[in-house]
């Protein structure tokens, strides 16, 4: 009966002693500040010539909106940033919504680097949301996140800390930023820009900014043919020898590789091999993909190239060849191919200029390269200029390149028709003595 008495006496004890401990912990336990002017957000219009980013150094467009407690009014807000940002030359427009209402107060904005109070000429009612427009302010040149904080002042003269708002993303104002800066403030370009074709297809702050941007994509252009090429040419001689091959079913294999290759689209072949391996279950990554495609592609026409030169050799030098005791593979590695490669060298520049300039296909098939950076960049920015961009990077490569092979064809003329440099008179003295086998000392030993 007592065992019952202290069991019913203990219970109460411990819901006294849970209570108590509960309390202490909410005690020691943050509260969380309570503020008469809460922090909605805070954002920035972008002002980079591409229109997504937002560039530290540059005017911009700061919005700032929060909302007032129930129970208070707001007489002034002052907006804070981090150091380098600047306030100066900026102006605040205030909009104050009450419910769907908007309520016309004026005030006035007193900038001071990178602070700014703004004054309300009454109180901001309670409940109201309030919001801050300032345009022409500038973030620190660096870049980074940065918060909007500060302090306000309600009705009865209290001040107090302004809740921060979610940080706002800034890009750094680098060497081509600062560039287009300096033509944004030049009246030539502005003039230039007011006429339509000129504005639309070449603005020049959009050139510079456009060039910097699609640098990636055609490094990447460059990497591809670059990596494509030499398995091409190997693949495109031993396609060449298969046709030139005695075995008619070596001959039909290589036909059949270069006809259809040839014959059709380089664009066909990227979306078959882009969508037909992945549906097998062979997952390559894009860019080696990119790779093999040109190179499958080029092999074929490098192919007809090689085999068009071979042929062209005059069948003399084969039996030139094996009257000095060479063989088929020796006569081909060390008489025909280094005379062919000359022959071939300008159609196969040629070819290189194709393929590279084909790389811009892959775009199709959402591989990064120069005319994919360059379509993203024409979306954003509503402007033609970025292809123009792209077209002066595929000229730095195409233009040297065309320039080589005509010099390198023109030489080769002259060396046909005989028009090529002379050999030296000792040189042309040697070479009949070497033939016949007499030591260059023969004539003098003679006589």
């Amino acid at each position: 009966m007592r065992h019952d008495e202290n069991r019913g006496l203990s219970r109460p004890l411990i819901m006294l002693l849970a209570s108590c401990l509960f309390a202490a912990c909410l005690a020691m336990m943050p509260s969380s500040p309570a503020y008469a002017l809460s922090t909605d957000k805070a954002t920035a219009r972008p002002n980079s010539q591409s229109g997504d980013e937002l560039i530290g150094g540059r005017a911009t467009r700061l919005t700032w909106e929060g909302t007032v407690g129930q129970d208070e009014e707001v007489s002034s807000v002052t907006l804070q940033l981090a150091e380098g940002s600047s306030f100066d030359a900026s102006t605040t427009r205030i909009t104050v919504l009450e419910g769907l209402s908007r309520i016309n107060v004026e005030g006035e904005a007193v900038p001071s680097g990178t602070s700014l109070t703004v004054s309300f000429s009454e109180p901001i009612p309670a409940g109201s949301l309030l919001r801050l427009e300032v345009s022409d302010m500038s973030f620190p040149d660096a870049g980074g996140e940065y918060a909007v904080g500060g302090s306000y002042e309600t009705a009865d003269g209290s001040s107090l800390e302004l809740e921060e708002s979610k940080p706002i993303a800034v890009i750094s104002n680098t060497r081509v930023q600062a560039i287009v800066n300096w033509l944004d403030e030049q009246p030539w370009v502005e003039a230039w820009n007011s006429v339509p074709f000129l504005g639309m297809f070449l603005k020049p702050q959009l050139l510079v900014s456009s060039m910097a941007t699609l640098s990636g994509g055609w490094l990447l252009c460059l990497l591809i043919v670059i990596a494509a090429y030499p398995f091409a040419i190997l693949l495109g001689l031993a396609f060449a020898f298969m046709k030139m091959s005695k075995h008619a079913i070596l001959r039909a294999i290589a036909t059949v590789y270069i006809n259809v290759l040839r014959g059709t689209p380089l664009f066909l072949q990227i979306y078959i091999m882009f969508f037909g391996l992945p549906m097998m279950g062979v997952n390559i990554d894009n860019n080696i993909l990119g790779v093999a495609v040109i190179a499958i592609n080029s092999s074929a026409y490098l192919a007809e190239i090689f085999r068009a030169g071979i042929e062209s050799i005059p069948a003399g030098q084969y039996e030139a060849a094996a009257s000095l005791g060479m063989n088929r593979a020796q006569t081909m590695v060390n008489i025909i191919l280094p005379q062919t490669l000359r022959r071939v060298l300008p159609t196969i520049t040629s070819d290189f200029i194709t393929s590279y300039k084909d790389t811009s296909l892959l775009s199709s098939v959402g591989v990064m390269e120069l005319m994919m950076f360059a379509k993203n960049a024409v979306t954003v920015a509503g402007n033609i200029t970025p292809y123009v961009s792209a077209a002066i990077f595929y000229l730095i490569v195409t233009l040297p390149l065309i320039k080589v092979v005509s010099i390198v064809e023109e030489r080769l003329g002259r060396a046909e028709h005989g028009h090529g440099a002379r050999p030296k008179a000792d040189v042309a003295m040697a070479a009949p003595l070497a033939v016949s086998g007499m030591p260059q000392g023969g004539i003098a030993d003679a006589s």
